[in-house]
């Protein structure tokens, strides 16, 4: 009777703890978690938004939360330094990559089989050789022109600085109401400014591979950053000029993007200065504009310069290193980059998709044949992923905001440059 009592007590424990096993994997299973997503791409919020929508109501039990901001490039060094880092985050800084803050991506060959071989090479870090961010677009950045109003003052694309301004100097004069270059002043886009001419001009002549490896060893002599007859210092004069001249708008200091475009589809701006990642809100104030819209290089300011034209990745996403949540975040990724997802998001953004196997319209067709013969016709330049740690693209967009208000002189801007640059380090 005692041998048979014993089993009896055995078989049920083992039933007991086998429930209990069962419970523990159903509430592992059913476990909430909440997957922080980073941005500052103002572009894609509402619609990052609807797709983390639809990823929510199907994701069992994970929930992921955008947060945009305008500063991003320094509010997630906040983040990484207070240990707050997010889960997943479109910012993507050498100085994390060194630091190790995020995830090694090398193994997600569900993604890369997917890429256009080109964009994984950009993703690919110089040092490591790893990726720890992948992308989903291409970019290109150039300048944005009305086609109509080139044709009726007989304009061509300028290659030279010389035959830019003198393009912006009869805009002027045939139009007086309108800002030949429209430029506004979010520090982004001025920093941006740096990354396509003085950083382009660099790129071009010493080549994307040189170019990076003198950025990230900070080789002063081939960068030469502070010279006062340099690529820094003749940008700044540069612009200077035109500020001087009139031909760039008034109010560049507190002109937003909103206003660029706004100005730019009413006919009161002829030219600015973009990535196709704003394609979408022009093609949305003025969906009749498509055949006017026209794509220009960056003309050759410097000497020995060239005409150069952004060719890169776009999109970027990076998982954190220390983040407890990396399944999930994968997950919500792997939801992200399916084909469906990614041609709405490609023509939504107009920005060409980086998959292979997404088949996007992102552009009516007389844009996609300007961009191509802009590509065609200019040397392809990267984003600057170099910039030392302590020196974002914002700050660098603070300075020019300081040039154009009169802080500096375009000598005096190229050694604040020199100076923050090598402080960054």
């Amino acid at each position: 009777m005692k041998k048979f009592i014993t089993i009896v007590m055995a078989v049920f424990m083992i039933a007991v703890l086998a429930g209990c096993g069962n419970t523990s994997e159903e509430e592992q299973t059913n476990k909430e978690v909440n997957v922080s997503f980073f941005t500052g791409k103002v572009e894609t919020v509402d619609l990052i938004d609807e797709i983390i929508a639809a990823y929510n109501e199907q994701s069992n039990g994970v929930t992921v939360e955008q947060e945009y901001q305008n500063d991003a490039s320094n509010v997630v060094k906040i983040k990484f330094a207070s240990g707050e880092a997010p889960d997943v985050m479109t910012t993507y800084e050498q100085e994390f990559v060194d630091q190790s803050k995020y995830m090694d991506l090398g193994d997600m060959n569900e993604w890369w089989d997917r890429l256009i071989p080109s964009m994984k090479e950009s993703c690919t870090d110089l040092n490591s050789g790893k990726q720890y961010r992948v992308c989903t677009n291409m970019t290109m950045a150039g300048f944005f022109y009305n086609k109509k109003m080139f044709a009726e003052l007989g304009l061509e694309v300028a290659t030279t600085w010389d035959q830019f301004v003198s393009n912006l100097e009869v805009i002027k004069e045939a139009y007086p109401d309108v800002d030949p270059w429209f430029i506004f002043g979010e520090a982004w886009h001025l920093g941006h400014l740096i990354e396509f001419m003085p950083h382009g001009y660099l790129k071009a002549k010493l080549g994307a591979t040189a170019c990076k490896e003198a950025m990230l060893s900070n080789d002063t002599e081939k960068l030469n950053w502070g010279a006062a007859d340099g690529a820094m210092a003749t940008f700044a004069k540069n612009l200077v000029d035109l500020q001087n001249k009139g031909l760039i708008n008034a109010d560049v200091l507190t002109a937003t993007s909103d206003n660029c475009i706004d100005a730019f589809v009413t006919g009161k701006a002829a030219m600015f200065s973009n990535g196709m990642w704003c394609l979408s809100s022009i093609l949305e104030k003025a969906p009749d504009m498509a055949d006017d819209i026209g794509f220009a290089p960056y003309p050759a300011y410097m000497p020995d310069g060239v005409p150069v034209v952004l060719v890169a990745e776009d999109s970027g996403y990076s998982i954190s290193a220390d983040t407890a949540n990396s399944a999930e975040a994968k997950d919500f990724l792997n939801y992200l980059f399916s084909a469906e997802n990614q041609k709405k998001y490609a023509e939504a953004l107009g920005s060409p998709s980086a998959f292979k196997d997404v088949d996007a319209k992102w552009a009516p067709q007389s844009v996609v044949d300007g961009v191509n013969a802009a590509v065609a016709s200019a040397t392809n330049i990267g984003f600057t992923n170099e910039k030392p740690a302590g020196f974002s693209g914002d700050d660098a967009g603070r300075l020019v905001q300081d040039l154009l208000a009169g802080t500096y002189t375009p000598e005096e801007f190229a050694k604040a440059y020199e100076e923050a640059w090598n402080a960054g380090f």
